[in-house]
Formats: C-alpha cells, structure tokens, sequence
C-alpha cells in the first residue's frame, strides 16, 4: 500500500518524540496504533461487503441465464405426459392390453440352432455336493496306481 522504509519511519519517531516529549509519546503511539487498527478493520469490512455484493450480483445473473437441463427436463415431462395419456385411456379388457398382460397370447418365437426346446430338459452340470473336492477322481486313482 504504502511504501515507507525503515529511514521514513526513524524521521518520523523523531519529529514525534520532539514534538510530542518522552511522556506523551507513548500515549500518542497507543492512540495511533488504535486508529490505524480502526482503519484497517473498516477497510476490511467494506471488502468483505463489496465481494458478498459482488457474488450476490453474478448469482442473480447466473440465475436469469436459460439452463439448457431445465429444456432436456420440460421435454422428458412432455414426453412421460403423452406416454401415460394412451395409456390410462385404454380399458383393460381391449384386446392390446390383453396381450400386454398376458405373454401366453403372443405368438412363438421360431427356435434358434441348438437352442434347447421346452420338453427336452437342459443339462445341468453337477453340482459341489455331488463331487466334493477330497473325492477321488479316475485321475487320482491313476497316479496312485502308477506311483
């Protein structure tokens, strides 16, 4: 702020102690150290009451700016109201809705290659307790034999 150096400073202790006396001085440098303090404190405040206004300002602006969210969640609204509106019109008995809740109406689907049918069962692989870890294995018995 203010570029005073240490010979400033000596000048102006001097032209104090000879103005002022030995006795006063030390009163006057307390006074001065509290007005200098009250100085800063105000310069501070104002600081701080300039910034919160500042920021107070950019929210407002940020606030009447478009927010393209705001447009992507109007046509998601739009686009849920037409949806359910079909939707609530039907009656559950028209024959749509029907098949809708009903999946045994619809008609099969052609079956893929190797796709296993609904009266062949599928094969399972066995399960743990049926071959636990410890069980000797046709390989197990090989090795002990050849050992």
């Amino acid at each position: 702020m203010f570029d005073i150096g240490f010979w400033e400073l000596a000048f102006i202790g001097v032209i104090a102690l000879l103005v002022f006396g030995p006795e006063r001085l030390p009163e006057v440098a307390r006074t001065a150290g509290l007005w200098v303090n009250r100085v800063r404190r105000f310069i501070a405040s104002v600081k701080r009451d300039v910034e919160q206004e500042l920021r107070t300002e950019e929210l407002k602006r940020i606030l009447k700016q478009p927010n393209p969210l705001n447009e992507v969640h109007e046509i998601l609204e739009e686009t849920r109201q037409s949806l359910e509106k079909p939707v609530a019109k039907a009656s559950p008995d028209s024959p749509a809705t029907t098949q809708l809740l009903r999946p045994e109406t619809q008609p099969e689907r052609p079956k893929l290659e190797g796709e296993p049918s609904a009266s062949m069962p599928e094969k399972v692989a066995p399960s743990a307790a049926e071959n636990p870890p410890n069980a000797a294995t046709p390989n197990h018995d090989r090795q002990t034999a050849q050992n």
